[in-house]
């Protein structure tokens, strides 16, 4: 099916070329926009807004126990990696052992509570700053060293 224009000279034909430039630079933008839409959608940023939130992660937790399996995976490396770098095979053994015991039971509520707790470590409480002014020293004003 092909679309009859009214063409009759070459200002004609060159005011349809123009309107045709618009129309598909105005289509290019329309699917551009809608490309970054798209795509935006599947960022690493916007994936974990979406699907690694507190109660997202202790929903799938409770069915997979994925928390557990991860900490008896990364914890015994974690410590023989830090703290027993430079011990022997037997004892990097045993702590391995260990820890992969202590890993599978933790899960995402303590997790989370470890987190909650160094994270208040290090934005506890901050100490109030004195005020400059009069600073009482323990001297009576009616002693004769004032």
């Amino acid at each position: 099916m092909s679309k009859k224009y009214d063409i009759n000279n070459l200002q004609d034909l060159n005011v349809r070329l123009i309107g045709l430039k618009v129309d598909y630079k105005m289509q290019e933008e329309m699917l551009k926009d809608n490309v970054r839409g798209y795509f935006k959608q599947f960022t690493f940023g916007n994936l974990i807004k979406k699907y690694a939130t507190p109660s997202a992660f202790l929903k799938v937790d409770d069915k997979l126990n994925i928390s557990s399996k991860l900490m008896s995976m990364v914890l015994p490396i974690l410590l023989n990696g830090t703290l027993f770098k430079g011990s022997g095979f037997i004892t990097r053994a045993l702590v391995g052992l260990a820890t992969s015991k202590v890993g599978k039971t933790l899960d995402a509520e303590h997790l989370s509570a470890i987190f909650n707790s160094v994270k208040g470590m290090f934005t506890g409480k901050k100490k109030k700053e004195k005020e400059a002014g009069f600073v009482d020293y323990g001297i009576p004003p009616d002693s004769e060293t004032f």
